[in-house]
């Protein structure tokens, strides 16, 4: 979908070394009209070519001057001719987003079916950059709506939804577009957590890749009209990916609430979970109160708890669940990830606050900070690489949130840990004087030994916080 850049880089960076005189070309090139007129009336080769085979009128079209390409196609222009790379005018006037060349250039016998060498033809590039008007008239001259590239197999119609060109989108649909059609599916090897670690190469998984419907695509960019139009046109509301991951996990995985409420509304099974989490966790990762509100009155259960995390070849800036929340609920998530107000929701829709990970850490540890990293925000992503260390405050409303809803303060889990532990590592002064407050003890040794005190009693950065225990009658 890129080959268009790669043309205009050689069109139009510059002077190219020609074999012959060009002088069509070199006037064209540089917008001078006049000189154009003058040299067609003293009739010149309209025709001739560069060295990358770009001709006067591949030029007019790049610079969408309508004068100049009717007065070429009316001097014997060829309008089919073809760059080193395969480019059309017809083309350029598609990347140009220009529905009047166009137009003009199909008047003039412009093949809307020829391609690049990719397969990519006019329609998809028109498509892409959201000419509705130059769509219709690609259209009404034999463009095939169904053409598809030949990289990943994908149409006009994919093309349209994940740039989110909604006109566009009605306009193929009109002319009986395959709402249904998928693009092609592949094998990719991804790394398994303790692969990482390790470095054991025999731990790496393959999964599936691609396999997107025009939906797909319009739940991955946003266009939540798209997805209404391809709804109605008969696209499959529970639609996956070749993943197993469906529209609506897809659509809230991405951030996308609009879209994924159109889902909701168009009856997609909001539990579906072949991916190994549900809309729901992904809601919760992207802290969309609405969509968790929404995804909940439809019968969403606040319950589900993980299988699977998000298959990746590295870890990155992008979101995802790592199978090491594997099983965390909905509501556990939101503690980890510190989202007072959905935990709310999720607990007046039903979610268990006593729901545990496997070793026994409940929601109020997670809050506090047990098994957080102190070069990584909450969601996974190193402080250095643009993620937000937990603020106190945030912290403090979380625990006091779960701390309302009736979690334990007191609570082990199977290492032996506290949220008080937690939070005094942290040097969280106030989350510490809420948990002791609240009935968290302060003298609870872990699996090792260690007290809140004497985790932090030789921190000079910890002092505060050492002292604020012992005016709790903590000792070491």
């Amino acid at each position: 979908m890129r080959i268009a850049a790669a043309a205009l880089v050689l069109l139009c960076g510059g002077p190219i070394p020609a074999a012959a005189e060009t002088p069509v070309v070199d006037a064209a090139r540089a917008g001078d009209a006049a000189a154009v007129r003058a040299l067609i009336a003293s009739r010149a080769d309209v025709n001739q070519a560069s060295g990358d085979a770009s001709t006067a009128l591949h030029w007019a079209a790049h610079r969408n001057d309508l004068a100049m390409a009717d007065a070429l196609l009316k001097a014997g222009a060829r309008v089919n001719a073809v760059t080193d790379l395969g480019v059309t005018p017809l083309y350029l006037a598609c990347t140009n987003h220009s529905a009047p060349m166009v137009s003009r250039l199909l008047e003039g016998g412009a093949d809307a079916n020829l391609t690049l060498p990719n397969g990519e033809t006019p329609l998809m590039n028109c498509a892409r950059t959201g000419d509705a008007t130059a769509v219709r008239a690609l259209l009404a001259r034999g463009a095939r709506v169904d053409a598809r590239e030949s990289a990943h197999q994908q149409t006009a119609l994919m093309w349209a939804a994940a740039e989110r060109h909604p006109a566009v989108v009605a306009a193929l649909v009109a002319a009986k577009a395959d709402v249904r059609a998928r693009s092609s599916a592949y094998s990719q090897v991804v790394t398994s957590e303790v692969t990482q670690r390790a470095g054991r190469e025999t731990l790496n998984y393959s999964v599936r890749r691609g396999g997107s419907t025009p939906l797909l695509f319009a739940a991955r960019s946003g266009d939540a009209e798209s997805a209404r139009l391809l709804l109605d046109a008969g696209a499959d509301v529970n639609d996956g990916m070749a993943d197993g991951l469906p529209a609506l996990t897809l659509a809230a995985y991405s951030g996308h609430g609009a879209v994924a409420k159109v889902l909701i509304d168009r009856g997609a099974d909001v539990n579906a979970a072949a991916i190994g989490f549900t809309a729901l966790h992904a809601a919760v990762l992207r802290s969309d109160v609405a969509l968790v509100q929404a995804l909940l009155a439809r019968g969403a259960s606040p319950n589900a708890a993980m299988t699977k995390g998000t298959p990746m070849r590295r870890t990155s800036q992008d979101f995802d669940l790592p199978a090491a929340l594997i099983p965390s609920t909905p509501f556990l998530l939101a503690a980890r990830f510190l989202e007072p107000e959905i935990l709310r929701a999720l607990k007046a829709g039903g979610a268990d606050a006593g729901a545990t990970m496997r070793d026994g850490t409940t929601s109020l540890m997670l809050a506090a900070g047990v098994g957080a990293s102190a070069t990584q925000d909450r969601r996974g992503v190193a402080l250095i690489d643009g993620g937000r260390a937990a603020g106190e405050d945030l912290v403090l409303r979380t625990v006091d949130a779960l701390l309302e809803i009736g979690a334990a303060p007191a609570a082990v889990n199977q290492a032996g840990e506290t949220a008080l532990h937690a939070a005094a590592a942290a040097g969280l002064d106030r989350v510490v004087s809420r948990l002791v407050v609240a009935g968290a003890q302060v003298n609870v040794k872990d699996g090792r030994g260690r007290s809140p005190l004497s985790l932090i009693v030789k921190r000079e950065d910890r002092k505060a916080t050492a002292d604020l225990l012992r005016s709790f009658g903590a000792v070491e």
